[in-house]
């Protein structure tokens, strides 16, 4: 039977929640650079903006692991990926860009997030966290060292946690093996394929700033591994035993 507390997320959350916006200081850019960097950041702003309907859903569900910390954490969550959309809304304004009212790749994520219930919605926040955290840092490392980088490192740090929060709400679940397993099958579809929409989406602002797509992809397929580890996928657990 596996115990998982939420109480350090919830410290975690309240801690990040006192700081402050970082400065969003635009670097030297070419116009294709800084036209690939604001419609790119447009879409992950109008992402980051859109998951509040499941904080509240969660407090109508049992499940391993949903007690009063772990609601508190998620909504915590939910707060700070709308801090996230507003230093992203920060940086398209400041690019000089517009916000998006919506996007094919948001409707893509919503549709999605509402396909089936709670676990499942979790199941592609999941997979928005293991782009965000590959898109965000192949960006930060492409762009001139600064505020702006520094900004969108932070972000990064950010989904880092936010992907280890809910792989610890994945593992809660292996208290339900059947359960489990199902929603492990899920998420070697879903994160495969959320990083491929990525991809596909976001090839321009790639190539703009010179990141061959083989590192991008090997990139996101690494952290799709990564979070299917920590849930305790066993696929994963057993290709991690293999490699020992």
């Amino acid at each position: 039977m596996v115990t998982m507390t939420f109480h350090h997320w919830r410290t975690h959350f309240d801690a990040q929640a006192a700081r402050p916006l970082p400065p969003v200081e635009v670097p030297a850019l070419t116009p294709r650079r800084r036209l690939a960097l604001t419609r790119s950041l447009a879409k992950f702003q109008l992402g980051e903006s859109g998951e509040g309907r499941v904080a509240h859903e969660i407090d109508r569900v049992t499940l391993p692991g949903v007690d009063a910390d772990y609601r508190a954490s998620l909504k915590r969550f939910v707060a700070e990926e709308g801090r996230h959309a507003r230093i992203l809304g920060l940086m398209v304004n400041a690019l000089g860009g517009t916000l998006l009212p919506r996007s094919w790749t948001e409707r893509a994520f919503v549709h999605g997030r509402r396909l089936l219930g709670v676990r499942f919605k979790l199941v592609v926040l999941l997979a928005a966290e293991v782009i965000g955290i590959a898109f965000y840092g192949l960006l930060a490392r492409a762009l001139p060292p600064g505020p702006f980088a520094s900004a969108l490192e932070q972000i990064c740090r950010d989904e880092e946690a936010h992907l280890r929060f809910h792989a610890d709400f994945f593992l809660a679940q292996r208290a339900r093996p059947l359960a489990h397993a199902l929603l492990c099958a899920a998420w070697w579809v879903v994160g495969p394929l959320a990083a491929l929409t990525v991809l596909v989406d976001h090839r321009d602002t790639l190539r703009a700033f010179g990141v061959p797509l083989g590192e991008a992809v090997g990139l996101m397929l690494a952290r799709v591994r990564e979070a299917a580890h920590r849930m305790g996928s066993p696929a994963a657990l057993e290709a991690l035993a293999v490699h020992r």
